[in-house]
């Protein structure tokens, strides 16, 4: 594969959006670590955790557009992706994705036993949430729980366990996934009720959807205060957690059911500077105290 055609996939899967999910792992594996062991990962599992994310979130954005490329194709917003205009065959994104998988279980026999136990479920939901919006308005949650599975896949890969507080972490940011997520399909509202496809804006409308969102995100903030308790946290997370609920708050007063102008600050900017606020304050508190 040229570089001019990986770089056209590497646009394709926006991959400059790993952001969202990054700082969340290493937060789990950084955090994982401190409370089970009382010690800091090594530079090799903290390298692997990254090489692994990359591989997971690779295959699967290139999975995703590979299998919605004919609902791309349809819709004007998504025409110009990569596949349905041609720029790269089916064939080349068949052999990155199956390179990412490579990558991702290279990466987790690096780790630990419970990793690669926990790798056919994880590509089994990467899977999975492709095809859920042919059939269900829940396929937000379950993009939620592929997401989640970073920080979780993070504290598995240092600690080799999952626990309650591990737990918190999944499903704080497995509800905070599934919030933006939610706002982001309202811009395909119309379109997905012309072709039938599921979302939680196509089933209930717009009005109806952020609602939901905002629950989700709710949800997340009550998650991370108890995160904090949980894992006897200083006062630094706790101001992390407090300035990522202003963000959320400030993200919902941006979209409105009748005005989805400025979805895209709300989705991108709002949520990627969320993930950096959390993981930021996370090592401050980790390093200071």
């Amino acid at each position: 594969m040229s570089l001019r055609k990986l770089k056209i996939i590497l646009e394709m899967i926006k991959f400059e959006h790993s952001i969202f999910a990054l700082p969340f792992a290493f937060m789990g594996a950084v955090l994982g670590n401190i409370v089970v062991e009382n010690a800091w990962p090594t530079w090799r599992e903290i390298f692997w955790v990254t090489v692994a994310m990359v591989g997971a979130r690779s295959a699967a954005m290139s999975l995703n557009r590979l299998i919605d490329r004919y609902i791309d194709a349809k819709n004007p917003r998504t025409a110009n992706r990569a596949i349905p205009a041609g720029l790269i065959s089916v064939a080349e994104v068949v052999v990155f994705i199956v390179a990412s998988f490579a990558v991702l279980f290279f990466a987790a026999f690096q780790l630990n036993a419970l990793a690669v136990k926990l790798l056919p479920l994880a590509v089994f939901v990467l899977i999975l949430y492709s095809y859920t919006k042919r059939f269900t308005w829940l396929c937000h949650f379950v993009l939620g729980v592929a997401i989640g599975f970073g920080p979780l896949g993070g504290w598995v890969a240092t600690t080799g366990q999952v626990d309650f507080t591990g737990l918190l972490l999944f499903l704080s940011v497995m509800f905070w996934t599934a919030g933006f997520d939610i706002i982001y399909a309202c811009q395909d509202f119309e379109f997905d009720r012309r072709e039938g496809l599921y979302s939680m804006p196509s089933r209930f409308g717009i009005a109806n959807a952020l609602l939901v969102a905002r629950a989700c995100h709710v949800i997340t903030f009550v998650g991370l205060l108890s995160l904090y308790v949980t894992a006897n946290l200083s006062v630094w997370f706790l101001i992390g957690v407090l300035i990522s609920g202003a963000i959320l708050v400030y993200e919902h007063t941006l979209v409105k059911p009748t005005d989805l102008s400025k979805l895209d600050v709300a989705f991108f900017n709002m949520n990627g500077i969320l993930s950096m606020v959390m993981f930021t304050f996370t090592m401050i508190d980790l390093v200071i105290t």
